[in-house]
């Protein structure tokens, strides 16, 4: 494996194999650089923002005086090419404050000028530099030009506003991506394709799972297929629950300000939630289950034989996100999280959390998932002593080794009540979508004063696990339609079977052929509409119907239907005991 040379925040150099996770990032960050030197070059007069690399490639933030269009993707890429080939030298130095402060102001870049007098005073100011281009910046970075290679792409234009803010001004993002190898590029643009149609917004809509409305922006509304599917993703929820010893609960959704302030709410996710008043009192609509789910526990004086005590809850949240990072099912104003919250003694911490990797594992290899898992630990804005930290972070990763699951650290990465682990699975074609998470804490207990009596007689301070298996179940199901393109597979599908008659002389048949389906609990409906057989069954494929049932004269006579699968197309005819066990079975089985 090749060994490629980085240079650091700090000046120094650093060999990294080509396969390291950072070297990627690096090169997309220089990459991010002659993509500004591109723009400065074309259009001299625009200032700089930001532009770091992403999960899926880079941008760069840029105050263009003239607006540009995605038709100037292709001259600004060009311009990039050209740069690479200069094989300029990428040039670490630093400034004080005053000097790097004159040096952007000399060269009009006021929105760096605002990072630097942001930046803590007395340090020194890194900057990198290629031919005429400079940036504030605190690399990595590779060390030409040249280096970067010719795998990259841009993608997208979009707007941003200056540092997040919908007060300041509106910027122009250009996306691209970049990869080691042209194969990997090409692999990468095709997945895209691929996705495009996947886009469960699209499928969404054309299966009549859920829509939209502006009078309600990012608050989803279920159809009745979707809500099929729906409920089919929640009894199975309840079913693997009560095998595994969880109650359910209920709380409600607003609830008053006092109890946000105790859970640290108040403080720490304020701006992501909603608010009102009632009765001149302060009151919140829940962004999180868990200080409900704290109230029920508190509910009653507990002991030692009921823990641990596991409490699942399918809670309808809201959380305040800005318009502009809303997307289909992925990032909604409201949606339902598979809460649970598992109170417990210290000695029983491992063998919870192995628990919830089972129920997580079988849920995933069920529906055709592999997954990556991360262990998050502390972050800034976090609560409680570094003692509690330290112990609730070892207390993950013994679980995680007991399992014998590989991991890798997220650092500052967790939530700000306690570390958590999460599980990343990957999907049909690739992509990483993070969903189960286990958070170990021991903030909530002490803040709400929590206790059971042990063993002992004396009273003691239970830990919590809060956790999620599908996450959100909206966005589970938005990753499930791209997953399988549309075509669940039968226990989820919202039809299971669709029987077409071939002329209105079957119809009869065809509805008493459905009444059968329907009573033995199979989701089924008839095309009564008078088009000819071919078109029934391209319409039926479309809807990704798992079966088709095609009846005429001698299906009737005979007591049969005439089987087309989904994927397979004809597959013979079928008595109709027959194919209702079959079916049944494939449900029951979830295959």
């Amino acid at each position: 494996m090749e060994m490629k040379k980085l240079t650091m925040h700090d000046g120094s150099i650093k060999e990294v194999a080509e396969d390291d996770p950072l070297y990627l990032s690096t090169l997309r960050h220089s990459c991010s650089h002659i993509l500004a030197q591109a723009v400065k070059r074309l259009w001299p007069e625009t200032r700089l923002a930001i532009g770091p690399s992403i999960a899926e490639g880079f941008y760069y933030d840029l105050d263009f005086k003239e607006p540009i269009s995605e038709n100037d993707l292709g001259k600004i890429e060009t311009e990039m090419r050209k740069i690479v080939k200069e094989n300029l030298k990428i040039e670490y130095f630093t400034l004080e404050r005053t000097e790097a402060v004159k040096l952007m102001e000399e060269k009009g870049e006021p929105y760096k000028v605002e990072l630097i007098n942001d930046l803590p005073e007395g340090e020194l100011i890194s900057f990198f530099k290629q031919g005429e281009f400079t940036d504030l910046c605190a690399g990595p970075h590779l060390q030409t030009t040249r280096e970067v290679g010719k795998a990259f792409k841009l993608q997208s234009l979009a707007g941003a506003y200056w540092r997040g803010s919908e007060k300041n001004k509106m910027l122009t993002r250009i996306y691209g991506t970049a990869f080691a190898s042209k194969e990997e590029l090409e692999k990468y643009l095709t997945m895209l394709e691929e996705a495009k149609k996947r886009d469960h917004r699209k499928i969404g809509k054309e299966l009549g799972l859920f829509m939209f409305h502006e009078a309600g922006p990012g608050f989803p509304f279920f159809l009745p297929n979707g809500m099929t599917l729906k409920n089919a993703l929640i009894d199975y929820w309840r079913e693997v629950h009560h095998k595994n010893g969880y109650v359910e609960v209920s709380t409600p959704i607003i609830l008053n300000r006092k109890l946000w302030e105790t859970s640290g709410h108040w403080d720490h996710y304020k701006e992501n939630m909603y608010t009102t008043v009632i009765d001149g009192e302060d009151y919140a609509v829940k962004p999180m289950n868990c200080p409900g789910g704290v109230l029920v526990y508190a509910s009653e004086p507990r002991s030692y034989r009921d823990l641990p005590m596991r409490v699942g809850e399918l809670g309808l949240v809201h959380r305040h996100e800005k318009s502009g990072q809303l997307h289909g099912l992925f990032r909604v104003r409201c949606f339902t999280q598979d809460d649970a919250h598992i109170f417990m003694m210290p000695e029983q911490i491992k063998d919870e959390i192995l628990g919830v990797i089972k129920m997580i594992d079988d849920l995933y290899s069920l529906l055709g998932f592999k997954y990556k898992v991360e262990l998050s630990t502390r972050p800034e804005n976090s609560m409680g002593s570094d003692e509690d930290w330290e112990l609730a972070t070892n207390g993950l990763k013994g679980a995680l080794e007991a399992a014998g699951i590989d991991y890798v650290i997220n650092e500052g990465d967790g939530a700000f009540y306690g570390p958590k682990i999460d599980f990343h699975l990957i999907d049909a074609i690739g992509r990483e979508w993070q969903c189960g998470t286990i958070q170990l804490d021991f903030q909530l207990p002490q803040r709400f004063e929590l206790e059971y009596t042990g063993a002992d007689g004396e009273k003691h301070r239970p830990i919590m696990i809060h956790r999620v298996i599908f996450g959100s179940i909206e966005r589970f199901i938005g990753i499930l339609t791209e997953h399988f393109a549309g075509a669940f597979p039968a226990w989820l599908a919202p039809v299971q079977a669709k029987i077409l008659p071939i002329s209105d002389k079957y119809i009869d048949y065809a509805d008493k052929l459905y009444k059968e389906l329907d009573d033995a609990g199979i989701r089924v409906a008839v095309d009564h509409r008078a088009e000819k057989i071919g078109y029934k069954i391209r319409e039926a494929q479309k809807e990704k119907v798992p079966y088709m049932l095609v009846v005429g004269e001698k299906e009737e006579a005979d007591g049969t239907v005439s089987v087309r699968k989904r994927g397979e197309g004809d597959v013979g005819a079928r008595s109709v005991a027959d194919f209702i066990a079959d079916l049944k079975k494939e449900i029951a089985e979830k295959r």
